[in-house]
Formats: structure tokens, sequence, C-alpha cells
């Protein structure tokens, strides 16, 4: 196991099994017929032995995927028992969607012995085409009958689109003496500018949490995590993340704020830390995850929103490809940034496991070899690190380099 964490004893760690980790989840994945490729999966099922406890985040795009509505809708109590999720249709502004969605929801509580409101629904893929019910009649009861404990893969490939490798982590922890798990599967690749993207996320935990608490830590650590990534900055229309919590880890339950809360917060900040970096660097045609750390922010959101807008700045992205260090482009980005602090302080440095280099100092040149630079920027994973000198706050956002197969690949995504 690969040490993580560490909170005063609490060791998080890796372990293997992605959503099916935690006890009591299963999972499959299977092609339906919804995707032309029959090579790929298309539709995707996470199953809970006992009802959870459930919480969810959604996009802020005005326009939604359908499957959000009924979503919303089915976990208004507070709890669910299973995810469907689809994939090559984002079943958005498409006609009939509600109607689709809610009969999938049917249509999988049939096959596990269910009502269709313990179920979440989600969909992710083209926006604008319809969405016909025959595959999810004909492929649900297969998907059910392939439930697994060791479905993690499976479910994980289903979800996919365009992403060129799945994303799949399971921790491990202990709470009040019990050991507990939380896993997770996302996809993203594309169309990502979180608040959130076409980024879905999927959590499972035998965690014992009440409703409001999940959905209090999810709501706050998305902040620092799915929400502070940006491909391409298009904000999707089927953005959600849900996370399921059956409480067979048989801790104390979490009702409060306190040093288990604490724990488990650090957990799932792990988990959405390095489900977010995955998907940053899986972005559509990258070539290096890029990350931009900004530190001495007056408060964490002057932070946030810094970091956020030099990651989204297409020329910085476009230069990161080139390996080029213009950092005038990483300055020009903060000058615009929807916030109010003092640049004249900042210090900018370009590292990777290649090396670092200072460029600039109080807002000006600072000498330094580009041909250094260069080679800094040929790695495949580079940190833009920004000291503004105004506070100890401090926020990373996640992104990559802006390439010409991102071109490709989105102009001919439908075919």
């Amino acid at each position: 196991m690969d040490t993580i964490a560490n909170m005063k004893t609490n060791k998080i760690t890796k372990v293997k099994g992605g959503i099916c980790a935690p006890v009591g989840f299963q999972a499959a994945g299977i092609h339906c017929g919804i995707r032309k490729n029959k090579k790929k999966k298309d539709l995707a099922l996470i199953v809970s032995d006992q009802m959870c406890q459930v919480a969810a985040v959604y996009t802020t795009n005005k326009i939604k995927g359908a499957p959000i509505y009924v979503t919303k809708e089915h976990i208004q109590d507070g709890t669910a028992k299973a995810i469907i999720c689809n994939s090559g249709n984002a079943n958005t502004c498409a006609p009939n969607g509600i109607e689709v969605a809610e009969a999938t929801c049917k249509l999988t509580a049939d096959a596990l012995g269910l009502k269709a409101s313990d179920i979440i629904v989600s969909s992710t893929g083209v926006i604008g085409e319809e969405l016909f019910l025959e595959p999810f009649q004909e492929g649900i009861p297969k998907l059910a009958a392939e439930l697994s404990y060791e479905g993690s893969d499976s479910a994980a490939k289903a979800i996919m689109t365009t992403d060129t490798v799945k994303k799949e982590l399971a921790l491990e922890f202990s709470l009040g003496g019990k050991t507990c798990r939380m896993g997770g599967i996302a996809k993203g690749s594309g169309m990502i500018n979180p608040n959130m993207a076409t980024m879905l996320c999927f959590l499972t935990t035998d965690v014992a949490i009440s409703h409001e608490m999940l959905q209090k830590a999810l709501s706050e650590d998305i902040q620092d995590t799915f929400n502070q990534i940006s491909i391409d900055g298009d904000t999707s229309t089927n953005d959600t993340v849900a996370i399921l919590a059956n409480g067979m880890a048989g801790n104390p339950i979490i009702t409060q704020e306190g040093e288990d809360y604490q724990i488990f917060c650090k957990a799932l900040n792990e988990m959405n830390h390095q489900l977010s970096k995955n998907i940053a660097r899986d972005g559509e045609g990258a070539t290096k995850l890029i990350e931009c750390i900004v530190k001495g922010a007056p408060d964490k959101e002057t932070a946030r929103i810094i970091s956020k807008a030099v990651i989204e700045s297409n020329l910085l992205k476009a230069a990161m490809f080139g390996e080029d260090g213009n950092w005038g482009r990483i300055l020009c980005a903060m000058g615009y940034a929807k916030t109010d602090f003092d640049i004249g302080k900042t210090e900018l440095f370009i590292e990777s496991m290649l090396g670092s280099a200072q460029v600039c100092k109080d807002a000006t040149y600072f000498k330094h070899s580009d041909k250094k630079v260069s080679h800094i920027l040929s790695a495949a994973e580079v940190k833009l690190v920004i000291d503004i000198h105004q506070g100890d706050a401090e926020a990373t956002a996640y992104g990559c380099d802006l390439t010409y197969d991102y071109v490709k690949i989105n102009g001919s995504y439908r075919s």
C-alpha cells in the first residue's frame, strides 16, 4: 500500500478495487448499442447491498441534461441505492429526454427489485441527439446479471467518451477503530471547465455518515478539486459528482463536525484531488498536465480565481505545448482575473521534474535561461508556482496544454 497522508495516527492508503473497494458495492459495464463502436462499453451500473445516504453536485450550465432533473427529484430524501449511467449520448436538448431518463430508472429498478426513486441516472456524450429506450430495454437486464464485487474496471470504461484512459481510485482509512474505504471512478477529457464540466464522478464509501454531513463535505471539497479543473473553458450540461455511503464499515455514524468528520473530509479531498488531476492529465489531445499553484493570497477565493484564470488561458496553454517559457502570458491572465489583488510583488517559478527556474520578481523580468525553461517545460507534468505575497492563502488549478489534436478530436466528435 502507498501511504498518501498521515493524520495523527491515521493513514490514508491506496488500495485496489475502485468503486467496489468499499464493503457492499457491486458494479458492471457493457455495450448495449448506444455507441456505434461495439467494442466500447456504453452502459454502467453501480449498486449497493444496502440503502445509502447520498450527496451530489451538478453543472452550473443553464442548459442541463435530462438525467440531472430526474436525479435531483429521486434523491430529495437523501437516499439512493444504485447509479445507472450511459455514454455516447448526453440526453440533453433531446426530445422526450425526461421520459427516457425516468424509464431508464424504472427498467433498472425492475431488474434490481428496487423502486425507481432509489436510482441515480446519468448520461454523457453528444448533446442534442435523440436517445432511444430500446438499448436500455435490452441492455439493463444483461447489465444487472453482470454485477460483480470486482466490477469497477468495466464500469469505469463504460462511462468513458473521448477519454484515453480510465480514471479509478480506492482509498482505505480508519474511523472509530473501524477500517473504512472510499472508491471512485470518473470520466472527462474535453468540454471541461467545471463549475462543473462534461465530467462525471461516482464515489462510493462504506462509511456511516448522515446525508447532511455527506453533502456538506462534498459541496465544500469540489471548490478546491473538480471546480479547479479547466481543459478548454467549456462548461458542460451534464456534470455530476455523486457519492453513495452505505455505512457498512460499522463506524460510529458521523452526524456533526469533529475528528472523524475531518478524517473523512481528508480522504474525500485526496480522492477528488487525484481524480481531478487524472482528468486534467487526460485532456483531449494533451501532452502535459499543468498545475498552477497560487500562494500568498489574502484569502482562498482570490487564490482560486487567479489560478483558474491562468490555467484557462488558451495562449498560455499553447505556449506550454510549444515548451515556450512565455511567462508574460501568465501575468496577463492574472491581470484579467476577476478578483482584487496587488500584482506588484508577484514572483513566478516554472517547475517540473527536470528542474526549477524563477522567471519573474516583483511582476517584472527576472534573469533566467530560456533554454533551461524550455527544457523544464518538456516534462509531462509542469507546475507554475505564483506567490503574490499578500497573505497565507493558497489554491491550485489543474489543466493541460492546447494541441493540434484537440482541434482534430472536436472537429470530428460526432463521427
